[in-house]
């Protein structure tokens, strides 16, 4: 019997466990090179199912701005930020003004 692989397992916990974010988000990482619409999927289910799990933010955004929707690109950023600071996450509000201020610089981004 050949061994279950990485995403065949992550597919098999977020089925045992639908309620638990970080299936889902381990999922949207791994398909993230493998499968660009799946990884859409999943970072768009994390984001409207699961929007109080902070650590969607970063990589979701990160995602999109990859792919090109700047504007969801940054109005998750913005989304997250403020989460960040309501949840008084010091290092994730850090990282996330960080990488928002990377992204403004490397896509020429206009804020509104």
């Amino acid at each position: 019997m050949s061994k279950m692989s990485r995403v065949e397992m992550l597919e098999l916990f977020a089925e045992q466990e639908p309620q638990n974010p970080f299936n889902w988000y381990a999922l949207a990482l791994e398909y993230k090179e493998l499968n660009k619409e799946k990884a859409e999927a999943y970072f768009s289910k994390l984001l409207e199912s699961f929007p109080d799990y902070l650590p969607t933010y970063y990589q979701s955004a990160e995602f999109f701005a990859e792919m090109n929707l700047l504007s969801l690109a940054n109005s998750i950023y913005l989304k997250g930020i403020a989460l960040a600071e309501t949840q008084k996450e010091a290092n994730t509000l850090r990282e996330l003004k960080n990488s928002y201020q990377n992204f403004l610089f490397e896509y020429d981004f206009e804020e509104d």
